[in-house]
């Protein structure tokens, strides 16, 4: 039945069917072929995959993303980046990544994240001479951290999967995605000192003052998030919800730049989003039901611990795999497909399911800016009208700063479980 699985899905992803729909149908032909499960327990087992009010976090952090964004926050955190940073060596370049940084504590999506500020900052860039092709790569490259940054929403899926603290995901990601922050910063300014991109203004306190004080508001609102979850006040469910209610009452209110008749748009856009994960997650579910009634993550277990038993070793194979598996499936996908295949084996080796599920969001992370199906590169290209092989070479520095993040965790697991530990979660 597992052959049968494997063959019929990775068979309709070569006919171009969607992930969700092929991910159901081939769990639907093994069945069929294979078992006399009645159709009423398929049904049953992609209804309960999306039954799950931890899951509801999902289309409330989308929302809150596109609200703020639609209410001038991605331009106010551009702002304060480059009064704090725009005097540096390719000031523009790490203002974009600074603003990715603070808005992926928003939005918990690389795509949106990559579309929010490189919309703002590439135009920028170009007109200060920048390459547009070094422009799109570091607005795509940047739009990653959103994925670790929290409000994370893949660590949310990865979290409902395996049953791990959202809580302490959240956690465990802060210190990564600030070394990811550091890790492109740096190429950006190799690169830069290169291409001879000097900074701009020479650093002013009451820039930065004024900057401060409007992106205010924005900044507040991770804090209320996080803090409320960490305080014990409501639940990472319950926090996108306020996160919701926060960022309408900025944007129609305070910084009066949402409207209300821009409100329908942004439901319709966030309910499409939403449609595409929770069809994913509940088509999924059906398929990881049937590699457990096989045994499939077992068997994989005990051929990889076959191999070696060191936890290195075992984390460098499954590292390996998930590069692999990110370049051809979506972030989402990818975590939804390989969890169940890769968590037994975590668990056996004695490896913390948090540090893995952090390390496997980054490792996937990549993934979204390589071909043939890197979002970010995608997203890049629109707003850039750079080719995807143009910019594919120009994002190959920061795939390698990436990967030596990768290595830094795998080398230095207390990156990820230093806070998470140092909190009573």
């Amino acid at each position: 039945m597992g052959i049968v699985l494997f063959a019929s899905f990775f068979a309709l992803i070569a006919m171009s069917v969607p992930i969700a729909i092929a991910l159901g149908l081939s769990s639907v032909i093994a069945l069929s072929l294979f078992s006399h499960t009645s159709l009423m327990v398929i049904v049953q087992k992609v209804y309960g995959g999306a039954d799950s009010f931890t899951l509801m976090a999902i289309p409330f952090f989308i929302l809150a993303g596109n609200v703020m964004s639609s209410g001038g926050v991605s331009r106010r955190l551009v702002d304060l980046a480059g009064s704090l940073l725009g005097r540096m060596t390719g000031g523009l370049a790490q203002v974009t990544t600074v603003a990715c940084t603070f808005f992926g504590s928003i939005s918990g999506s690389a795509p949106a994240t990559t579309a929010a500020i490189g919309s703002v900052m590439v135009k920028p860039m170009e007109e200060k001479g920048y390459d547009p092709a070094f422009a799109a790569a570091v607005a795509a490259s940047s739009g990653t951290i959103g994925l670790l940054i929290p409000p994370s929403i893949t660590l949310v899926i990865y979290g409902v999967i395996t049953g791990t603290s959202i809580a302490k995901l959240f956690m465990g990601g802060v210190l990564p995605g600030l070394l990811m922050t550091a890790a492109i910063m740096a190429v950006n300014h190799i690169i830069c000192v290169r291409h001879g991109h000097r900074g701009g203004d020479a650093f002013s306190a009451s820039a930065v003052a004024t900057s401060a004080r409007r992106s205010f508001f924005a900044l507040l609102m991770p804090v209320i998030i996080l803090g409320g979850i960490y305080g014990g006040v409501f639940t990472p469910t319950e926090a996108a919800v306020v996160a919701v209610f926060y960022g309408l009452l900025v944007g129609l209110y305070i910084h009066r730049e949402l409207k209300h008749g821009q409100i329908p748009g942004i439901l319709l856009e966030t309910g499409k989003s939403t449609a595409v994960i929770m069809f994913l997650i509940a088509t999924a579910h059906i398929f990881s039901y049937i590699l457990a009634s096989e045994q499939i993550p077992q068997k994989l277990t005990v051929a990889m611990l076959n191999i070696s038993h060191d936890p290195h070793a075992l984390l460098a194979m499954v590292v390996i795999s998930l590069m692999v598996v990110g370049t051809f499936l979506d972030n989402a996908v990818a975590v939804v497909l390989m969890t169940p295949i890769f968590y037994p084996l975590t668990i056996q080796a004695g490896i913390d399911p948090i540090f893995f599920g952090v390390l496997m969001i980054l490792t996937l992370a990549i993934g979204q800016i390589t071909p043939p199906v890197g979002l970010c590169l995608f997203v890049a290209c629109n707003i850039t009208k750079v080719s995807i092989e143009s910019l594919s070479l120009r994002v190959v520095p920061y795939v390698i700063a990436l990967l030596v993040v990768v290595a830094c965790l795998v080398i230095f697991p207390d990156i990820v479980l230093f806070i998470p530990n140092s909190m009573d979660l």
